[in-house]
């Protein structure tokens, strides 16, 4: 089992089911990054339990009220969005690399994980997802007359 994370222009690879997921999240990392919506993806770590999916996501600096998560076609998606604040600067800026704006991840779910039944918490810039495993259904067989 395998989340994956879900690109708009997701290109078919031939190959795709030999790359594990850290291979390709660092295939894709600047591709994300540079994406034409102006919305970064956040790091995050995913665990498979036996009985559940654990995704944690770095938000540091966002309170949970400005965090969506959301469930459409078994894609998983996370969004947060930094207001910025414009104050009158009163000095000089020599380098600025706080990033205030947007973050989202999109993640294809796995069969076996009951969507009905996802759970989030955030505390100290960390949300934590807990997706639990369902049992599969048998596959049905048909009789033949």
């Amino acid at each position: 089992m395998k989340i994956t994370p879900y690109r708009k222009n997701n290109e078919i690879r031939p190959m795709s089911n030999m790359l594990t997921l850290f291979d390709d999240f660092f295939n894709h990392v600047f591709e994300e990054e540079s994406s034409e919506d102006n919305f970064r993806a956040m790091a995050m770590d995913i665990i498979e339990h036996d009985d559940n999916f654990q995704i944690m996501a770095n938000l540091p600096g966002f309170k949970k009220d400005n965090v969506k998560i959301s469930v459409h076609d078994n894609q998983l998606m996370i969004e947060a969005v930094c207001d910025e604040k414009k104050e009158e600067q009163k000095g000089t800026v020599y380098r600025c690399e706080r990033y205030s704006g947007s973050y989202r991840r999109n993640l294809m779910l796995p069969e076996n994980g009951d969507i009905n039944k996802i759970s989030a918490k955030m505390e100290d810039g960390v949300l934590e997802l807990t997706i639990p495993k369902k049992e599969p259904r048998p596959k049905k067989e048909i009789v033949i007359k």
